[in-house]
């Protein structure tokens, strides 16, 4: 009688697992990690930067190509842009892309210009010379494999000389409309990690942005580079950050007070 009781009782247990399983049950998710005070941290920052009067609003990227040109030529610009962005400033980048599109920026222009001359152009914006390789390297792909169009894909765009991780997110934001990932340079990289916006401290770009597409909404990926850029162009400096006139200064765990 024990041991048909016993089976009795592991039957009953075993149908009551299957009843739950078929419900859809499921052990309970532990809630994700995200910052503290991250919320009003944010919409402090969108206070501060609300005259959207910082270098990057007035001459980034975005600004620098021909909004009228051909899509295919506005893409090819845009791309142009973000290379010779990286390590300048924007009022140098702003300056060079518009002496290049004085001389007729294209995939065809740029092939037909030899190396001295292109390197007179884009002069002073930072690493000129590798980037006059670059520039040239990569039109040339861009000729032979794109039809003179710049990739759909962050896979492909990383492919071509001096294109990274930061200028591929923003290429496919600026040129293709799409959101492919958060753009991280040094400005996006040094405030996050000032407001601890990562779980533990990261030490290049490229993992800032893993840690902060592991919490950060999909739907600020697009806004929070040219956000960050101009609070770090004005406020949040590399050296001595400007806390006091911070909204921040008492939520943020690097202020200084």
């Amino acid at each position: 009688r024990r041991s048909k009781r016993r089976q009795s009782v592991a039957i009953a247990y075993e149908s009551g697992q299957g009843d739950g399983a078929e419900q859809g049950m499921s052990e309970p998710q532990r809630p994700r990690w995200e910052p503290r005070n991250w919320q009003q941290q944010l919409e402090n920052i969108r206070e501060m930067r609300r005259s959207r009067d910082a270098p990057v609003d007035q001459m980034g990227v975005q600004k620098c190509f021909d909004s009228s040109a051909a899509p295919k030529v506005m893409r090819y610009q845009a791309l142009l842009a973000l290379m010779l962005s990286s390590q300048t400033k924007d009022q140098v980048t702003s300056a060079a892309m518009l002496r290049l599109r004085r001389h007729g920026l294209t995939v065809d222009s740029i092939l037909q210009l030899d190396d001295a001359a292109l390197g007179e152009m884009i002069y002073p914006v930072g690493f000129w010379r590798s980037k006059v390789k670059y520039i040239k390297q990569t039109t040339a792909i861009l000729k032979q494999k794109y039809g003179g169009d710049i990739p759909r894909t962050v896979e492909e765009l990383v492919q071509l000389p001096g294109v990274g991780p930061k200028m591929a997110h923003l290429a496919m934001s600026i040129a293709w409309d799409s959101v492919s990932g958060i753009a991280v340079d040094t400005h996006v990289h040094r405030i996050t990690n000032r407001l601890r916006w990562v779980r533990k401290e990261t030490k290049h770009p490229e993992e800032t942005r893993l840690a902060l597409q592991d919490w950060l909404p999909r739907d600020l990926w697009r806004e929070i580079n040219c956000l960050l850029v101009g609070f770090g162009q004005q406020t949040c400096l590399p050296v001595s950050p400007r806390c006091s006139q911070c909204l921040n200064q008492d939520i943020c765990p690097a202020a200084k007070r």
